[in-house]
Protein backbone atom coordinates (compact mmCIF):
# COMPACT_ATOMS: atom_id res chain seq x y z
CA UNK A 1 0.00 0.00 0.00
CA UNK A 2 1.10 3.66 -0.89
CA UNK A 3 2.37 6.51 1.21
CA UNK A 4 -0.03 8.86 2.26
CA UNK A 5 0.98 12.03 0.66
CA UNK A 6 0.11 16.04 1.27
CA UNK A 7 -1.37 17.84 -1.54
CA UNK A 8 -4.32 20.12 -2.29
CA UNK A 9 -7.96 18.92 -2.98
CA UNK A 10 -7.12 20.81 -6.27
CA UNK A 11 -4.55 18.55 -7.65
CA UNK A 12 -6.96 15.30 -7.20
CA UNK A 13 -9.97 16.85 -8.31
CA UNK A 14 -11.88 19.73 -10.07
CA UNK A 15 -15.56 21.19 -8.51
CA UNK A 16 -18.27 23.04 -11.17
CA UNK A 17 -21.49 24.65 -9.56
CA UNK A 18 -24.59 22.45 -10.69
CA UNK A 19 -27.52 23.60 -12.97
CA UNK A 20 -30.27 25.81 -12.42
CA UNK A 21 -33.47 24.06 -12.29
CA UNK A 22 -36.61 25.15 -10.69
CA UNK A 23 -39.03 22.52 -9.60
CA UNK A 24 -41.79 23.91 -12.01
CA UNK A 25 -39.46 22.83 -14.52
CA UNK A 26 -38.83 19.13 -13.99
CA UNK A 27 -40.51 16.58 -16.60
CA UNK A 28 -40.91 13.53 -15.35
CA UNK A 29 -38.48 10.72 -15.77
CA UNK A 30 -35.69 8.19 -13.77
CA UNK A 31 -32.67 11.03 -13.84
CA UNK A 32 -32.31 12.18 -9.82
CA UNK A 33 -31.95 15.76 -9.77
CA UNK A 34 -29.20 15.74 -7.04
CA UNK A 35 -29.58 19.24 -4.56
CA UNK A 36 -27.68 20.10 -0.97
CA UNK A 37 -29.53 17.64 0.86
CA UNK A 38 -29.26 14.53 -1.84
CA UNK A 39 -31.92 13.39 -4.21
CA UNK A 40 -34.51 16.55 -4.68
CA UNK A 41 -36.25 14.86 -7.44
CA UNK A 42 -36.23 13.42 -10.83
CA UNK A 43 -35.64 14.60 -14.34
CA UNK A 44 -35.91 13.13 -18.08
CA UNK A 45 -32.08 14.44 -18.79
CA UNK A 46 -28.95 13.89 -17.39
CA UNK A 47 -25.96 17.19 -17.36
CA UNK A 48 -23.18 14.32 -15.59
CA UNK A 49 -22.73 10.88 -16.41
CA UNK A 50 -22.27 8.69 -13.44
CA UNK A 51 -20.60 7.57 -10.82
CA UNK A 52 -20.31 10.86 -9.47
CA UNK A 53 -20.10 13.26 -6.50
CA UNK A 54 -21.80 15.97 -5.32
CA UNK A 55 -21.05 18.65 -2.08
CA UNK A 56 -23.90 20.38 -0.48
CA UNK A 57 -22.76 24.03 -2.10
CA UNK A 58 -26.24 26.61 -0.48
CA UNK A 59 -27.85 25.46 2.45
CA UNK A 60 -26.64 22.00 3.54
CA UNK A 61 -22.99 23.01 2.95
CA UNK A 62 -20.44 20.41 2.38
CA UNK A 63 -22.47 17.07 2.30
CA UNK A 64 -20.85 14.55 0.24
CA UNK A 65 -22.89 12.19 -1.82
CA UNK A 66 -22.05 9.32 -4.22
CA UNK A 67 -24.23 8.51 -7.44
CA UNK A 68 -23.56 5.90 -9.44
CA UNK A 69 -26.08 6.24 -12.02
CA UNK A 70 -26.23 9.44 -14.80
CA UNK A 71 -27.46 12.51 -12.81
CA UNK A 72 -28.41 16.40 -12.85
CA UNK A 73 -26.81 18.63 -10.04
CA UNK A 74 -28.69 21.38 -8.94
CA UNK A 75 -27.82 24.87 -8.22
CA UNK A 76 -27.46 24.18 -4.58
CA UNK A 77 -24.51 21.74 -5.02
CA UNK A 78 -20.70 21.57 -7.09
CA UNK A 79 -20.42 18.39 -8.76
CA UNK A 80 -16.97 17.04 -9.33
CA UNK A 81 -16.61 17.65 -13.11
CA UNK A 82 -13.03 15.91 -13.01
CA UNK A 83 -11.55 13.13 -11.17
CA UNK A 84 -8.08 13.24 -13.08
CA UNK A 85 -7.59 9.73 -12.78
CA UNK A 86 -8.33 9.17 -9.06
CA UNK A 87 -10.74 6.50 -8.07
CA UNK A 88 -14.79 8.25 -7.27
CA UNK A 89 -15.61 6.14 -4.44
CA UNK A 90 -12.21 6.48 -2.52
CA UNK A 91 -12.59 10.42 -3.11
CA UNK A 92 -16.70 10.24 -1.72
CA UNK A 93 -15.00 8.74 1.60
CA UNK A 94 -11.89 11.47 1.51
CA UNK A 95 -14.60 13.81 1.44
CA UNK A 96 -16.47 12.82 4.57
CA UNK A 97 -13.31 12.93 6.52
CA UNK A 98 -12.59 16.64 5.63
CA UNK A 99 -15.38 18.42 7.68
CA UNK A 100 -16.43 20.43 4.74
CA UNK A 101 -19.95 21.29 6.45
CA UNK A 102 -17.71 23.51 8.57
CA UNK A 103 -16.49 25.46 6.01
CA UNK A 104 -19.97 27.51 4.98
CA UNK A 105 -19.25 31.06 4.52
CA UNK A 106 -21.88 34.16 4.56
CA UNK A 107 -23.97 35.93 7.01
CA UNK A 108 -27.11 34.30 5.96
CA UNK A 109 -27.90 30.75 4.41
CA UNK A 110 -24.62 29.15 4.22
CA UNK A 111 -22.58 28.77 1.17
CA UNK A 112 -19.52 27.13 -0.49
CA UNK A 113 -16.92 28.23 -3.12
CA UNK A 114 -15.32 26.00 -5.58
CA UNK A 115 -12.42 28.53 -5.02
CA UNK A 116 -11.86 28.08 -1.74
CA UNK A 117 -12.14 24.11 -1.96
CA UNK A 118 -9.60 23.42 -4.75
CA UNK A 119 -6.38 25.06 -2.20
CA UNK A 120 -7.35 23.06 0.78
CA UNK A 121 -4.18 20.74 1.89
CA UNK A 122 -5.41 17.02 2.35
CA UNK A 123 -3.73 13.95 2.72
CA UNK A 124 -4.64 11.34 0.43
CA UNK A 125 -3.10 7.70 -1.38
CA UNK A 126 -2.03 9.09 -4.60
CA UNK A 127 -1.40 5.19 -6.34
CA UNK A 128 -4.86 3.85 -7.91
CA UNK A 129 -4.44 1.10 -6.85
CA UNK A 130 -4.03 1.51 -3.15
CA UNK A 131 -7.48 3.67 -3.59
CA UNK A 132 -9.31 0.84 -5.23
CA UNK A 133 -8.61 -1.12 -2.05
CA UNK A 134 -8.94 1.34 0.23
CA UNK A 135 -12.71 1.67 -1.80
CA UNK A 136 -13.33 -1.52 -1.98
CA UNK A 137 -12.79 -2.55 1.85
CA UNK A 138 -14.78 0.50 3.15
CA UNK A 139 -17.85 -0.13 0.20
CA UNK A 140 -17.92 -3.58 1.96
CA UNK A 141 -18.52 -2.20 5.39
CA UNK A 142 -20.73 0.78 4.12
CA UNK A 143 -23.03 -2.03 2.40
CA UNK A 144 -22.79 -4.17 5.99
CA UNK A 145 -23.56 -1.44 7.96
CA UNK A 146 -26.73 -0.54 5.33
CA UNK A 147 -27.96 -4.50 5.92
CA UNK A 148 -27.75 -4.17 9.23
CA UNK A 149 -29.98 -1.11 9.18
CA UNK A 150 -32.33 -2.42 7.08
CA UNK A 151 -32.68 -5.99 9.69
CA UNK A 152 -32.85 -3.62 12.52
CA UNK A 153 -35.99 -1.45 10.65
CA UNK A 154 -37.52 -4.50 10.39
CA UNK A 155 -36.91 -5.84 13.48
CA UNK A 156 -38.29 -2.61 15.05
CA UNK A 157 -41.14 -2.53 13.07
CA UNK A 158 -42.07 -6.07 14.68
CA UNK A 159 -41.64 -5.16 17.81
CA UNK A 160 -43.79 -1.82 17.51
CA UNK A 161 -46.51 -4.67 15.38
CA UNK A 162 -46.55 -6.88 18.61
CA UNK A 163 -46.87 -3.87 21.30
CA UNK A 164 -50.10 -2.62 19.32
CA UNK A 165 -51.11 -6.34 19.27
CA UNK A 166 -50.46 -7.41 23.10
CA UNK A 167 -51.33 -4.06 24.33
CA UNK A 168 -53.31 -1.84 22.79
CA UNK A 169 -55.61 -3.81 20.90
CA UNK A 170 -55.69 -6.48 23.85
CA UNK A 171 -54.84 -9.55 21.18
CA UNK A 172 -51.76 -10.95 23.53
CA UNK A 173 -51.89 -14.81 23.82
CA UNK A 174 -54.98 -16.23 26.51
CA UNK A 175 -54.36 -19.72 28.50
CA UNK A 176 -54.71 -21.37 25.22
CA UNK A 177 -52.48 -19.77 23.36
CA UNK A 178 -55.13 -17.60 21.41
CA UNK A 179 -55.67 -13.73 20.68
CA UNK A 180 -57.09 -12.87 24.03
CA UNK A 181 -60.32 -10.14 23.09
CA UNK A 182 -60.50 -11.72 19.67
CA UNK A 183 -61.31 -14.91 21.30
CA UNK A 184 -63.73 -13.60 23.83
CA UNK A 185 -61.77 -12.65 26.58
CA UNK A 186 -63.59 -10.94 28.99
CA UNK A 187 -63.08 -6.96 29.09
CA UNK A 188 -64.39 -4.48 31.42
CA UNK A 189 -65.25 -0.88 31.46
CA UNK A 190 -62.73 1.08 32.31
CA UNK A 191 -64.22 4.67 33.29
CA UNK A 192 -60.64 6.93 33.64
CA UNK A 193 -59.83 5.50 30.29
CA UNK A 194 -63.63 5.34 28.55
CA UNK A 195 -62.74 2.19 26.81
CA UNK A 196 -62.77 -1.11 27.81
CA UNK A 197 -59.99 -2.98 29.30
CA UNK A 198 -58.94 -6.75 29.81
CA UNK A 199 -60.34 -8.07 32.98
CA UNK A 200 -57.46 -7.89 35.52
CA UNK A 201 -55.58 -5.09 34.41
CA UNK A 202 -55.08 -2.06 36.29
CA UNK A 203 -55.54 1.90 35.42
CA UNK A 204 -52.53 3.77 36.69
CA UNK A 205 -50.72 6.79 35.59
CA UNK A 206 -47.49 7.59 33.88
CA UNK A 207 -45.55 7.80 37.12
CA UNK A 208 -46.48 4.13 37.67
CA UNK A 209 -43.90 3.08 34.78
CA UNK A 210 -40.92 4.23 36.74
CA UNK A 211 -39.60 6.54 38.77
CA UNK A 212 -39.56 10.53 36.74
CA UNK A 213 -36.60 12.65 36.68
CA UNK A 214 -35.80 15.90 35.40
CA UNK A 215 -32.46 17.43 34.38
CA UNK A 216 -30.76 20.45 34.44
CA UNK A 217 -27.67 22.83 33.31
CA UNK A 218 -24.42 23.59 34.90
CA UNK A 219 -23.07 27.17 34.36
CA UNK A 220 -22.20 27.38 30.73
CA UNK A 221 -19.40 29.94 31.59
CA UNK A 222 -17.49 27.65 33.95
CA UNK A 223 -15.67 25.46 31.45
CA UNK A 224 -14.10 22.82 33.67
CA UNK A 225 -18.05 21.52 34.55
CA UNK A 226 -17.68 20.45 30.84
CA UNK A 227 -15.85 17.46 29.54
CA UNK A 228 -15.81 15.13 26.70
CA UNK A 229 -15.14 12.30 28.96
CA UNK A 230 -17.70 12.04 32.11
CA UNK A 231 -20.50 11.72 32.28
CA UNK A 232 -23.28 11.80 29.36
CA UNK A 233 -25.41 14.72 29.36
CA UNK A 234 -27.92 15.02 26.64
CA UNK A 235 -30.30 17.65 25.25
CA UNK A 236 -33.21 17.79 23.34
CA UNK A 237 -30.59 18.86 20.18
CA UNK A 238 -28.70 15.69 20.73
CA UNK A 239 -32.16 13.79 20.06
CA UNK A 240 -32.78 15.08 17.04
CA UNK A 241 -29.41 14.53 15.78
CA UNK A 242 -30.15 10.97 16.93
CA UNK A 243 -33.63 11.08 15.27
CA UNK A 244 -34.30 7.56 14.13
CA UNK A 245 -32.34 5.66 16.15
CA UNK A 246 -33.73 3.90 19.47
CA UNK A 247 -30.53 4.19 21.64
CA UNK A 248 -28.01 6.67 22.71
CA UNK A 249 -24.57 6.78 24.52
CA UNK A 250 -23.34 10.14 24.45
CA UNK A 251 -24.44 13.78 23.57
CA UNK A 252 -21.90 16.95 22.03
CA UNK A 253 -20.67 17.00 25.17
CA UNK A 254 -20.54 15.37 28.70
CA UNK A 255 -20.56 16.86 31.79
CA UNK A 256 -17.82 16.30 35.18
CA UNK A 257 -17.70 15.68 38.74
CA UNK A 258 -18.09 18.92 39.85
CA UNK A 259 -20.84 19.76 36.99
CA UNK A 260 -23.09 17.19 37.71
CA UNK A 261 -22.23 18.71 42.07
CA UNK A 262 -23.50 22.18 40.70
CA UNK A 263 -26.37 21.58 38.70
CA UNK A 264 -27.28 18.63 41.88
CA UNK A 265 -27.82 16.40 38.30
CA UNK A 266 -29.35 12.86 39.38
CA UNK A 267 -27.14 10.42 37.23
CA UNK A 268 -29.73 7.66 35.54
CA UNK A 269 -28.92 4.02 34.30
CA UNK A 270 -28.76 2.09 31.43
CA UNK A 271 -32.00 1.91 30.36
CA UNK A 272 -33.56 4.86 31.18
CA UNK A 273 -36.15 6.33 28.47
CA UNK A 274 -35.37 9.55 28.37
CA UNK A 275 -38.64 11.79 26.69
CA UNK A 276 -37.86 15.61 25.73
CA UNK A 277 -40.60 17.74 27.52
CA UNK A 278 -40.29 21.08 25.57
CA UNK A 279 -38.76 22.46 22.38
CA UNK A 280 -39.65 20.00 21.14
CA UNK A 281 -42.07 17.41 22.70
CA UNK A 282 -41.51 13.94 22.30
CA UNK A 283 -38.09 12.72 21.31
CA UNK A 284 -37.72 9.30 22.84
CA UNK A 285 -34.59 7.55 23.21
CA UNK A 286 -33.10 4.25 25.29
CA UNK A 287 -29.56 5.09 27.60
CA UNK A 288 -27.01 2.73 26.90
CA UNK A 289 -24.84 3.97 29.85
CA UNK A 290 -25.62 6.19 32.65
CA UNK A 291 -26.63 9.34 32.00
CA UNK A 292 -28.00 12.87 32.94
CA UNK A 293 -29.79 15.09 30.57
CA UNK A 294 -30.45 19.01 30.54
CA UNK A 295 -33.91 20.40 31.77
CA UNK A 296 -35.17 19.86 28.64
CA UNK A 297 -36.06 16.33 29.82
CA UNK A 298 -38.40 14.15 31.67
CA UNK A 299 -36.58 10.39 32.28
CA UNK A 300 -37.93 7.46 33.19
CA UNK A 301 -36.31 5.09 35.25
CA UNK A 302 -38.07 1.96 35.37
CA UNK A 303 -38.00 0.53 38.60
CA UNK A 304 -41.66 -0.38 39.27
CA UNK A 305 -41.08 -4.00 37.90
CA UNK A 306 -41.78 -2.69 34.25
CA UNK A 307 -39.08 -3.46 31.51
CA UNK A 308 -37.14 -1.00 29.78
CA UNK A 309 -38.57 -1.98 26.58
CA UNK A 310 -42.41 -1.95 27.60
CA UNK A 311 -41.96 1.39 29.41
CA UNK A 312 -40.09 3.24 25.49
CA UNK A 313 -43.56 1.80 23.94
CA UNK A 314 -45.82 2.64 26.17
CA UNK A 315 -44.92 6.14 26.33
CA UNK A 316 -44.24 5.99 22.58
CA UNK A 317 -47.32 5.09 22.28
CA UNK A 318 -48.80 8.08 24.83
CA UNK A 319 -46.95 10.82 22.94
CA UNK A 320 -50.23 12.33 21.36
CA UNK A 321 -51.45 12.32 24.66
CA UNK A 322 -48.27 13.77 26.73
CA UNK A 323 -47.96 16.85 23.93
CA UNK A 324 -51.99 17.86 24.23
CA UNK A 325 -51.65 17.97 28.08
CA UNK A 326 -48.73 20.66 27.46
CA UNK A 327 -49.01 24.04 28.48
CA UNK A 328 -46.82 27.35 27.94
CA UNK A 329 -47.35 30.85 25.79
CA UNK A 330 -43.62 30.95 24.18
CA UNK A 331 -43.06 27.49 24.15
CA UNK A 332 -45.22 24.12 24.90
CA UNK A 333 -43.57 21.74 28.26
CA UNK A 334 -44.62 18.98 29.88
CA UNK A 335 -44.18 19.20 33.34
CA UNK A 336 -43.62 16.01 35.95
CA UNK A 337 -47.05 16.67 37.93
CA UNK A 338 -48.61 16.59 34.09
CA UNK A 339 -47.37 13.32 33.31
CA UNK A 340 -48.17 11.69 36.71
CA UNK A 341 -51.99 12.68 35.60
CA UNK A 342 -51.94 10.96 32.45
CA UNK A 343 -54.19 7.66 32.69
CA UNK A 344 -52.40 4.28 31.35
CA UNK A 345 -53.45 0.66 31.12
CA UNK A 346 -51.36 -1.33 33.04
CA UNK A 347 -50.57 -4.82 31.76
CA UNK A 348 -50.32 -7.84 34.48
CA UNK A 349 -47.01 -8.15 34.63
CA UNK A 350 -46.82 -11.55 33.57
CA UNK A 351 -47.90 -10.75 30.37
CA UNK A 352 -45.25 -8.13 29.53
Amino acid sequence: MSKISITTLGNLIEFQRGYDLPKSNFVEGNVPVISSNGILGYHNEYKVKGPGITIGRSGTVGLPHYIEENFYPHNTSLYIKDFKGNNPKYIYYLLKTLGLNDRGSGSGVPTMNRNHLHPLKVSAHLDIQTQQQIASILSTLDSKIALNNRINTELEAMAKTMYDYWFVQFDFPNAEGKPYKSSGGKMVWSEELKREVPEGWEVGTLSDLGVIVGGSTPPREVSEYFTNNGTAWITPKDLSLNKGNKFITKGGLDVSESGLKSASLNIMPKGTILLSSRAPIGYLAISRDLVTTNQGFKSFVPSKGYSTEYVYYTIQNLIPAIENNAVGSTFKEVSASTLKSINVCLAKHEIV
